[in-house]
């Protein structure tokens, strides 16, 4: 869930009245938020990096708050003072508008088809004659990042840039140019720079370098121009210099450029509507027309209200509740949907605000009624089906495992599900190309590119940190691992595997033997090549040659066990001999 954090007394004045912190914190629980935490910008700043460093740091109270994550309207200290004020009945919800420009004529934004390949869709508007104060800059940037994170998934759909619009001329064109041709000043700095200079400056910046790989590698980068050849922004990265706006801005020409046309849409109505607030025609925003390639030409933002009906009957059984349909159009009016009883008495006619884009369905509006009516007053009952709840038979066969195992003298280890492709391939000695593994789109770190396919490199790992502990080190591990399916609707499936590790002076082979024949025990499995399970020689790039052994049971093959080969131990920053059992517990259900 995204955090918001907001200045105490900023947030009061606000709502026109004072909390105690228990009173803020009951406030937000009965909207459907939660009070996270209660802190200052000089706590932060000790907690992470040490008293000395804050020093002269504000001693300002800020409540940091909790927001579901579709909650795009509650992310900036307008959207949730507004939303209190209605859910308290002290104000109504405004009505947003889309107004013409004084002067007949709009701005406009023209779309050049080369951007196609790029981010092929962009809308725009303007706020105009709006009244900035330092409190209420800082929340329209930071508005702004909290969509860049959440809704525009880090930019990677809808790319955010605002302009002062008198220092800059329309109409504006959307291009698409090689990086060598685009140069502009980007914002705080003081010369200008190619696009291709541009991304190796920042490669260094701790903020725009995880945005860089969104178009490095593209032979065309997105860039905005005014009519007079300036550059407003080259998204999804920077913006210019230029038009970069302050405090003295009073009209404000936004443009999103994005993959995605409906989350633009979304992220451009929740923009203009926190903000239009400020206007000096309050809840009003000045339309632009946006031109595709192809001459079709749309005036944004939308800013689109929409009807939906409902039963209150259907309301009812699905909250376990027994109200009015009145009693809901007032709840769910406090919730910002204004609701009216349509005649025939039954049926509630729900207008969707432009500010509500997490309304989809209409359990979105039952949900929202839960809250204004209040999750604590709905008695609790016994449900009406009867049932009685089992623990899956493939967890109770792991907790059983997992108790004798201990016993057996090894120790229980808990390893990440995700590693990098040198974990489960080349550390092994196979090609990445044989282990079926479900690789992760545009992981985070090398560590976790791909889903582990086995357990070992996990518990490898975990010994390589605690080689100082006193040896032998004996290990276990039973957990899930992830190969490809086709046959699966998702494409893969889970496996439930066991492995165990003994890492000492000698190799002690006949220790993790011995723990196979006592697992095969418990598990009711004899040693028989028939009915029961047996070992025979194998070979695995893993292993040491001649020392590897595959587990059959019941002719199916469930796993092997052996000694480590010296490279894969040397590989894992290990020094003595290791030997490794893993099978999969799941043909013994």
């Amino acid at each position: 869930m995204p955090t918001v954090s907001v200045k105490r007394d900023l947030i009061f004045r606000a709502l026109g009245r004072t909390y105690t912190d228990e009173e803020f914190d009951e406030l937000c629980f009965e909207f459907g938020l939660e009070l996270d935490e209660i802190t200052s910008e000089k706590d932060i700043i000790s907690k992470e990096r040490g008293d000395r460093k804050a020093e002269g740091a504000s001693d300002v109270v800020l409540y940091k708050i909790d927001v579901p994550a579709n909650r795009y309207d509650l992310l900036c200290l307008e959207g949730l003072v507004r939303g209190l004020q209605v859910f308290k009945e002290r104000k109504e919800a405004p009505r947003y508008k889309r107004i013409p420009p004084a002067n007949g004529e709009p701005q406009r934004l023209i779309i050049t088809e080369e951007t196609a390949d790029v981010r092929p869709h962009a809308v725009a508007a303007v706020l105009r004659n709006i009244k900035f104060t330092a409190e209420r800059y800082e929340s329209f940037i930071d508005l702004q990042d909290k969509l860049h994170q959440n809704i525009c998934r880090k930019r990677s759909l809808v790319a955010i840039g605002t302009h002062d619009l008198d220092t800059i001329t329309g109409p504006f064109t959307y291009r698409a140019r090689p990086p060598s041709q685009i140069k502009f000043k980007p914002l705080n700095q003081t010369k200008e720079f190619t696009a291709s200079e541009l991304m190796d400056l920042y490669r260094t910046d701790s903020h725009l370098r995880h945005y860089l790989h969104i178009i490095e590698n593209e032979p065309v980068y997105p860039v905005i121009y005014d009519s007079n050849g300036l550059v407003l922004s080259m998204p999804p990265i920077i913006n210019g210099d230029h038009s970069k706006i302050s405090l003295n801005t009073r009209n404000v020409f936004i443009e999103c450029t994005a993959t995605d046309l409906t989350k633009a849409k979304i992220v451009l109505d929740i923009l203009v509507t926190m903000f239009s607030e400020y206007c000096e025609k309050p809840f009003t925003v000045e339309g632009a027309e946006v031109i595709y390639p192809c001459g079709k030409t749309c005036l944004y933002p939308e800013l689109a209200y929409r009807m939906e009906m409902l039963k209150a009957s259907a309301i009812n059984k699905q909250l376990g509740i027994s109200e009015t349909p009145s009693s809901f159009a007032k709840l769910l009016t406090r919730m910002c949907l204004k609701s009216e009883v349509m005649e025939d008495g039954k049926q509630l006619e729900i207008e969707i605000p432009p500010t509500r884009a997490d309304i989809i369905h209409a359990c979105d509006i039952v949900e929202d009624a839960a809250v204004a009516y209040g999750y604590n007053n709905i008695q609790m009952t016994i449900p009406k089906t009867y049932t009685i709840a089992n623990q899956v038979l493939l967890n109770k066969l792991s907790e059983l495992l997992r108790q004798d195992l201990a016993a057996a003298g090894f120790t229980e280890a808990f390893t990440f599900a995700l590693c990098s492709v040198e974990d489960i391939a080349d550390k092994l000695g196979v090609p990445i190309s044989t282990t079926r593994a479900v690789h992760i789109a545009n992981p985070k770190t090398a560590e976790f590119q791909v889903v582990r396919t086995t357990l070992l490199p996990g518990l490898l790992k975990t010994i390589t940190s605690n080689r100082k502990m006193p040896l032998p080190l004996k290990l276990f591990e039973i957990s899930d691992i992830v190969v490809k399916d086709p046959t699966k609707d998702v494409g893969a499936r889970n496996q439930r595997h066991l492995c165990a590790v003994y890492y000492n002076k000698n190799p002690g082979f006949e220790v993790i033997h011995g723990l196979l024949d006592r697992t095969m025990q418990l598990l009711g499995v004899c040693l028989d090549k028939q009915h029961g399970y047996h070992i025979k020689a194998s070979e695995d790039p893993c292993f040491f040659p001649g020392r590897c052994a595959e587990v059959t049971v019941r002719g199916q093959s469930v796993g092997k066990l052996g000694v480590l080969h010296p490279d894969v131990i040397t590989k894992f920053e290990l020094t003595v001999p290791c030997s490794a059992l893993e099978i999969n517990i799941e043909p013994f259900l």
